[in-house]
């Protein structure tokens, strides 16, 4: 990992290259920040990441190499297991099980808890009779709630060898 700054980062607020897309969207179901824009160039993608203290997390040897990509993790795998893996152990990060799932997939934003009531409109009519809590993306407005894909998610976590806390 690259680290020629003095000033210290968070370890949790990472930017992902093109080539790192899942592995984006597996670091937001562990409740990490990952940036991710797959219309992002290089260069775009390493200011973005400068102007917000965002890790670069890429596969790309030459993006590295840039002057302004001090702050990096060279993904080695393409196989999405070992590259959440190596986020994980090289970064010493532990995954804590009230942080699952508190991201919106597709935006990044944090998610905020919403009333049944207020969610209910919004959602199929079984999942708003078998449903009790939702929560909503403040930026894109997408309501989730815990389905089951939630645990096929969950045993796809323990298949991988990420370890909860």
């Amino acid at each position: 990992m690259g680290r020629a700054e003095s000033r210290p980062m968070p370890p949790h607020a990472f930017i992902a290259d093109v080539m790192l897309g899942s592995l984006a969207r597996w670091l937001r179901i562990l409740g990490f920040d990952a940036a991710y824009d797959s219309e992002l160039d290089d260069a775009d993608l390493v200011e973005r990441a400068v102007r917000e203290g965002r890790l670069i997390l890429t596969r790309d040897r030459r993006l590295v190499l840039r002057r302004r990509a001090r702050e990096h993790l060279l993904i080695e795998s393409d196989r999405v297991d070992e590259q959440l893996r190596q986020v994980l152990r090289e970064l010493d990060l532990s995954v804590s099980r009230d942080r699952l799932f508190g991201r919106c997939l597709r935006c990044n934003v944090e998610l905020v808890e919403i009333p049944a009531e207020r969610a209910r409109r919004r959602v199929p009519p079984f999942v708003a009779a078998t449903q009790p809590r939702y929560r909503l993306c403040p930026d894109c407005d997408r309501v989730y709630w815990r389905a089951t894909h939630v645990d096929r998610m969950l045993s796809r976590l323990e298949a991988m060898g990420v370890e909860l806390a």
